[in-house]
């Protein structure tokens, strides 16, 4: 390891291929599998995130002098802003119509998966002081190729809180977001976690529970080995099925989801629901540490209440069965709250290369970082956990 005497060298990547598994995971290590070689890979080798789509692999790494990796982050070279979550569009529209050119940009993130995880990484074995240095450096680095490349700006997007924080302390405009959460308190079945709701919204988890079981409906979690070729086709129909609903864009291929599932195992939860023989809805989960992330979901048929089944309550069962502490259910929905799923801040940090527009962006915000502390508060009142005398 480095101990500022040694060279380095900090280079740009134009694909995962280019660094082992080995080395790459050595640096994301094995907790959140959204930074991992074999999920980046997969994204990249199907034609998923691929310079064609807008997302140009520029993944930085810091390699000591014998070119061993001490620190990695992924990082995309963008000419849009789809599949991010932390929506830019308005400072892109601002900067044109000022004359100015938004895109392309750099972007420090997980294509199209709006889960916290690590960014700036370094191996857990570095020393607290060595992995600071490296984060500095591969912030520093980012900084550098933006303005090599002459970008607009540089994006962070879901960060840990830590690396949000020191990145602020570089300079970054720091940003904050929310998502919906749900805690498991130790709970041994899910009726536990029903006893810990105010008797109303008990009772209306359970009535959201019992409509969907007098369906006739069966659901299954599928783990690793246990998801079949026929189960992936069935998926992708039911993604499909759920990008055409939203007038969404459809950015995963077919390949991606066969990829997944060979490269990261047990890792990849899928939950479906069965009518009989028949496959008819299905959620895309991946477990990382001590959480399960749901991703994606569809369907072929509409069922009253079958998403809140299939992506929150199997999510759950699911967690208490394994003892994960959270399960992560994606961007957006304060639908979720109801369900048991609390407000929980997610984090990004910016670097804009205009004066001008840096400050514009910086006063946006701190308005909305008061915003969301208000709208946080005011959605905490309506927890769906007994308070006393409940």
């Amino acid at each position: 390891m480095p101990d500022g005497r040694e060279h380095i060298t900090v280079k740009a990547l134009s694909s995962l291929s280019d660094v082992t598994a080995e080395a790459w995971d050595a640096c994301a290590g094995n907790e959140n599998p959204f930074v991992s070689h074999a999920f980046l890979s997969a994204l990249e080798d199907s034609g998923s995130a691929t310079v064609e789509t807008g997302w140009m692999a520029q993944h930085l790494v810091i390699e000591d002098g014998l070119g061993g990796l001490l620190a990695a982050a992924p990082l995309y070279l963008k000419n849009h802003s789809y599949g991010e979550y932390v929506f830019d569009w308005g400072w892109a529209d601002a900067f044109e119509r000022a004359g100015g050119h938004y895109y392309p940009k750099l972007q420090c993130a997980v294509p199209f998966t709006p889960v916290t995880g690590p960014r700036l990484m370094v191996p857990a074995a570095t020393p607290e002081a060595e992995a600071l240095h490296l984060r500095q450096a591969l912030a520093a680095a980012m900084v550098q190729l933006a303005d090599k490349l002459e970008v607009s700006s540089l994006h962070v997007t879901f960060p840990t809180q830590d690396e949000w924080a020191m990145m602020g302390e570089l300079g970054f405009l720091q940003r904050v977001g929310q998502q919906f959460h749900w805690q498991n308190r130790g709970y041994e079945t899910f009726d536990d976690f029903l006893g810990q709701l105010a008797s109303r919204k008990r009772k209306q988890l359970r009535k959201e529970r019992q409509k969907v079981h007098e369906t006739g409906l069966t659901f299954r979690a599928l783990q690793g080995g246990d998801i079949t070729e026929a189960h992936w086709r069935a998926f992708y129909r039911f993604y499909r099925n759920t990008v055409d609903r939203k007038w969404g864009s459809n950015y995963l291929t077919p390949e991606f989801f066969h990829l997944l599932g060979e490269r990261l195992g047990d890792k990849v939860v899928l939950m479906v629901a069965e009518d009989e023989d028949r496959t008819v809805a299905g959620a895309l989960n991946l477990v990382g540490g001590n959480s399960i992330f749901g991703r994606n979901w569809g369907c072929d048929e509409h069922y009253k209440f079958l998403h809140f089944e299939t992506c929150y309550y199997q999510a759950i069962d699911f967690a208490i069965q394994h003892g994960l502490d959270w399960v992560e259910a994606g961007a957006q929905g304060q639908h979720k709250i109801q369900r048991g799923y609390l407000p929980t801040p997610t984090y990004s940090a910016h670097w804009i290369a205009d004066a001008g527009f840096r400050k514009a962006v910086a006063r946006f915000l701190e308005e909305e970082r008061q915003a969301l502390r208000h709208e946080m508060a005011a959605l905490s009142n309506h927890s769906p956990y007994r308070q006393d005398g409940d």
